[in-house]
Parts: structure tokens; sequence; C-alpha cells
């Protein structure tokens, strides 16, 4: 075969594994809880490669979240993220994090309310049980969201640094409640107050995202630097992976 031929498939070659390589190089988990003796060299938030050694203790627990979803290790123990088993969880992921959801569903929707805590079905949704920043994508509409179905409820909202209030209402039946944009315009920073007769109230911070990354692992330190940790909560239960699955 002429030298020239040969030279070419050799970079043709070479270019194919500069590709392929830090592909899988590069594939990442974060850590999104942690406990136990090794949580300082595992922090929340810490970056995990797909085929690093991760070493436990006795005690110690550890919640990854990856392309593939959030699994929990505990110690002791020897494991790496590439040989965990357990089907993926990227339609979770799609359906929980999907924009303008409020659009597409109606106010009155019910979610079934068998067994266990009710976690909101959507993270855009602002949980008006949970205090705290709120992570939103920019310019999405809000809706506001309790966890029950039964009996009418009303909620007052005002700014912090207002005094002007606006009553929210849901009817029985009801899970979401629109927010008053007019009345209560949001910008990256603003906090609220939402309170109802004879519970404590709730300060929500909203943080405003310019853009939403489309990997769990990415989502969750935006959720993590962003201080959104009711959400990040939320996104770990919806894509942890049972390896009896």
């Amino acid at each position: 075969m002429p030298w020239g031929k040969l030279t070419m498939i050799a970079a043709l070659a070479a270019g194919a594994a500069l590709v392929l390589v830090p592909a899988a190089a590069l594939a990442t988990g974060v850590v999104v809880a942690t406990s136990g003796p090794s949580a300082a060299k595992y922090p929340v938030g810490r970056k995990i490669g797909d085929d690093e050694r991760i070493v436990l203790a006795v005690g110690d627990t550890v919640t990854v979240l990856d392309g593939r979803g959030t699994r929990i290790l505990k110690g002791a123990g020897t494991y790496t993220l590439s040989q965990q088993a357990g089907p993926s969880k990227s339609g979770a992921f799609a359906l929980l994090t999907r924009e303008r959801a409020a659009q597409r569903m109606r106010t009155g929707a019910v979610r079934g309310e068998v067994g266990g805590p009710i976690t909101r079905p959507n993270l855009w949704y602002v949980d008006v049980a949970s205090a705290g920043a709120t992570c939103l994508p920019k310019n999405d509409e809000i809706r506001l969201w309790r966890p029950t179905s039964s009996g009418d409820a009303t909620y007052s909202i005002k700014p912090v640094d207002g005094n002007a209030t606006t009553q929210v209402v849901f009817h029985d039946g009801e899970m979401l409640s629109p927010w008053d944009g007019k009345a209560l315009p949001v910008v990256d920073g603003s906090s609220f107050v939402i309170s109802q007769p004879g519970a404590a109230a709730k300060t929500v911070t909203f943080k405003l995202l310019d853009s939403v990354p489309d990997q769990p692992d990415a989502l969750a330190e935006d959720l993590i630097s962003h201080g959104c940790t009711a959400q990040l909560d939320v996104l770990s239960q919806a894509t942890r992976v049972d390896e009896e699955e």
C-alpha cells in the first residue's frame, strides 16, 4: 500500500481515538448526599469519574447521581459507578424536568396519593410547603404546588421587601394553582413569604436559570451551586436506581 494512504489511515485512526477516549473518560457523577467517616472525602458536589474507585468505610453512605440515575453506596466497600447495576432512569429525569409543563397540565389535575410522602411531579413546581432557594427556568410559567388534593386552601403571598399581599386559592381536588406574575413579578434573587392560617410561614427565594442542563449530574451541580437543596432531594429520589428492579 502506498505510503500516503498508510499515513492517512494512521491519522484517521488517531483522530478516532482522540474522539472516543475522552468521551468515556469524561463520564462523571456528582455526590448529592453523604454521611459517615468519609463524608469529608466525598462532599456534596464532588465529581466522580465513571471508573474512579470509591472507597468507603463502615458507617459511610454516599449518594451519587449520574446520567443513568441515583445510586446509594454504603460502606465498607470499594465501588465504581460503571459497575453499578440497575436500569437507567433517564425517562424519569426527562419527565421530572420537562419545561412548559404548566401549559400542558390543567390546574385541577390530581396525582395519586398512594403510600409514602407525596413529592412534586415536576421539578419546576413551587412547593408551598418547602422553604429556601427554589430554582426555576428563566421565563417559564410558575405554578404553585401543594402535596395534597383534599379540601380548599388559601395561601397568602407577599414580597419580603414589600407590603402588598396576594391570595392564592387551591380548590378541592387541585394540587396546582397559577402564580400571578403581574401582581408578583419574579426576578432572580427575589424572595416571598408564603403563609397559611395555622401553619408556619415559608420564605422562598427564586433562582432563575438561564438554561437547564439536559444531563442529571449537570443539573444536580446547578441545584447545589444555587442552594436549591429541596429540589436536589426530589431529583435524587425520582431517579433512584434500585438494583432489584
